[in-house]
C-alpha cells in the first residue's frame, strides 16, 4: 500500500508540473479513485486557469501506515505523511516568474490518505492535507 501511495504522489507531481489537459500523460487513474483524483483535477483546473505550474516538487516523507483493516470486504488503510515544500515553487507561465508562497504557508505539514484494496491493488481513495498540523 505504501508503494501505491508513493506512485500516486509521483504521478501527482508530474501532473502539477504541467497543470494542463486533466492529468494526461500520467497514470493517476491507476493509483487514485474518484475523490482523490477529483481533488487533484480541481487543483489542475485552478492552476490552468491561473496560468501556473509547479516547478520543483512537494515531497512527502515518513509515510506510515497508521490504521489497517484487512477484515473488511474491501480492506482499508490510513497513511500519514509529512509534506515538505522546501523544493516547491509555483511558477507563472504567463509572467515567467516564480510566485512566492504565502508567508503563512507552513513549509512542512502533515497529510493523511485513505487507501482501499481493489482487485487491481491498493488505490488512494482520499487525500487530505492538514496544513495546520506540523510534522
Amino acid at each position: 500500500m505504501l508503494a501505491a501511495f508513493d506512485a500516486m504522489w509521483t504521478e501527482r507531481t508530474k501532473a502539477y508540473a504541467k497543470a494542463a489537459d486533466d492529468a494526461k500523460g500520467t497514470r493517476l487513474e491507476k493509483y487514485a479513485t474518484l475523490d482523490a483524483l477529483g481533488r487533484i483535477r480541481n487543483d489542475l483546473d485552478r492552476m490552468k486557469a491561473a496560468g501556473t505550474v509547479v516547478r520543483g516538487e512537494s515531497r512527502q516523507e515518513h509515510a506510515t501506515v497508521t490504521a489497517l483493516d484487512l477484515t473488511s470486504k474491501t480492506p482499508k488503510a490510513t497513511i500519514t505523511t509529512c509534506v515538505d515544500l522546501s523544493a516547491y515553487e509555483q511558477y507563472s507561465t504567463q509572467k515567467k516568474a516564480v510566485i512566492p508562497l504565502p508567508t503563512n504557508q507552513p513549509m512542512r505539514y502533515a497529510a493523511r490518505a485513505t487507501l482501499k484494496k481493489w482487485p487491481a491493488g491498493w488505490m488512494v481513495t482520499t487525500y487530505t492535507p492538514e496544513g495546520g498540523r506540523p510534522c
